[in-house]
């Protein structure tokens, strides 16, 4: 009895203890003035007590009375068996429904038979078909979707079973369609734009002669497409006709995606210059300045030619513009009095004096023919030795950073060759040129030599001039 008696006296004093002391607190907070610590204390103390009276009171009185304290006891206990009869009636029940569960498991495998297993191949097939056209165009375009992944808890029926036969004849279809449709696009740039784009089967989508890719998400909402990085100008202008219904033929990318992709990285002409570096621009530089150098050598022997040819067609007429005429200026000069020797030395002092300006510039160019490739293979060497350290530093795990090394070693080593080639070509084309020049002028001494020497009187005469004619 004693224990009861604490039980429930102990929330009688602490609700008594601790009212009193909020009350005063709150009058005090009502009366508008801030109390100090030891008012509250003193104000706490004095709560306690009356509280501590209130309660000895409540305490003597409930004492005196044992019949109402036996009779609350009674009622507790009353409700206990109450709780404990409903709680075995629960139990009971839930024992007859875990029975009857188990019983329509039971006669649901029975009568089932095969459909298990149905329900493997479905769930696989449609898995399967998500995992392969989660990232095509089959849905784009087109109201058709592809079928919802069955849960393993999930219940197999007909219905579902046709629904997933009219699926995938929906999507067969779908490949051999092409559809126009609009959809928002977004650019290089991110741009996004609703624009009309064109749909072929499951190979490609593309818009204004760009080809398209789309973003793999949930196909129940309408799927974000996006230009791809590079598309090659030639297909560009076959899918811009096509969709403009000028053209009959469309590009596309067997490998989904992959030769796009080598395309995008493949470097421009200038980019691929740009790789070259210092020893890139030096070549190139050298290249063009022969070319240049050869190129005016090559008008100038032209200008001789025709001016020798003219000097050809009128020997009497002798000119100092063309080599030709300077020569046999210079040999008819000479007088009578010198011995044939000494007039052979002078006309070939004069046709040596011809010789420096025919053959002018063409040293410089076969020197530049035989630096460039030189110059091309230090690039490449300097190059190869930064390759191999980046492959010191981080490894050879990525075989493309060292690839990208050597490719771009090897600029150099394109870049002399290419330099080399028409340096070659164009010095071989002066060459050639200045000696049938040298040839022509030596001939044409030889001859006018000759017939000074056969003539009595020493003049060429008109059979001279008969004879260089």
């Amino acid at each position: 009895m004693s224990a009861w008696k604490s039980l429930l006296l102990s929330p009688v004093l602490v609700a008594a203890m601790a009212l009193p002391g909020v009350a005063s607190l709150a009058s005090a907070q009502d009366d508008g003035a801030t109390p100090s610590l030891g008012q509250l204390l003193e104000s706490l103390r004095t709560d306690s007590d009356a509280a501590e009276a209130r309660d000895r009171q409540r305490l003597a009185a409930l004492m005196e009375d044992r019949e109402a304290l036996r009779d609350a006891v009674n009622e507790a206990e009353a409700e206990r068996e109450a709780a404990r009869e409903r709680r075995d009636a629960l139990e009971a029940t839930q024992a007859e429904q875990r029975e009857a569960l188990e019983a329509v498991n039971e006669r649901r495998r029975n009568e089932a038979g095969d459909l298990d297993g149905v329900f493997g191949v479905a769930q696989g097939a449609i898995g399967e078909l998500r995992d392969d056209l989660g990232d095509g165009w089959l849905t784009v375009g087109t109201r058709t979707r592809l079928p919802a992944r069955l849960d393993d808890d999930a219940i197999i029926d007909t219905q579902t079973l046709e629904s997933l036969g009219r699926t995938f004849a929906a999507l067969t279809a779908e490949t051999g369609r092409g559809v126009r449709f609009e959809a928002p696009i977004a650019d290089a740039e991110g741009n996004v734009e609703r624009r009309e784009a064109i749909r072929l089967g499951d190979f490609l989508a593309f818009s204004d002669g760009k080809l398209l890719t789309r973003d793999v998400g949930d196909d129940s909402r309408e799927p974000t497409l996006r230009v791809v990085s590079h598309t090659p100008e030639a297909a560009s202008q076959a899918l811009r006709a096509f969709q403009q219904g000028d053209g009959d033929r469309v590009v596309f990318d067997p490998t989904r995606g992959n030769v796009l992709e080598a395309l995008s990285q493949q470097p421009t002409l200038w980019e691929r210059f740009q790789q070259g570096g210092a020893v890139g621009y030096v070549i190139v530089v050298l290249g063009i300045a022969g070319l240049l150098v050869a190129l005016s050598q090559y008008v100038y022997l032209l200008l001789v030619s025709v001016r020798l040819r003219r000097q050809l067609r009128s020997p009497d007429a002798l000119r100092d513009d063309n080599p030709l005429g300077r020569v046999l200026g210079r040999f008819a000069a000479l007088g009578r009095e010198h011995a044939p020797e000494a007039l052979e030395a002078r006309l070939d002092e004069a046709l040596l004096a011809e010789k420096p300006r025919l053959e002018r510039g063409q040293p410089l160019v076969k020197l530049m023919a035989a630096v460039a490739p030189l110059l091309g293979l230090l690039g490449t060497v300097t190059g190869m030795i930064g390759t191999f350290q980046s492959i010191t530093v981080f490894g050879t795990g990525d075989p493309q950073l060292m690839a990208g090394g050597i490719s771009q070693a090897l600029v150099t080593t394109v870049l002399g060759l290419i330099a080399a080639v028409p340096l070659l070509f164009a010095h071989t084309a002066l060459s050639s040129r200045s000696r049938e020049l040298l040839g022509t002028l030596e001939g044409r001494a030889s001859a006018v030599l000759a017939e000074h020497l056969e003539t009595p009187d020493g003049h060429t005469g008109t059979q001279a001039h008969a004879h260089t004619r």
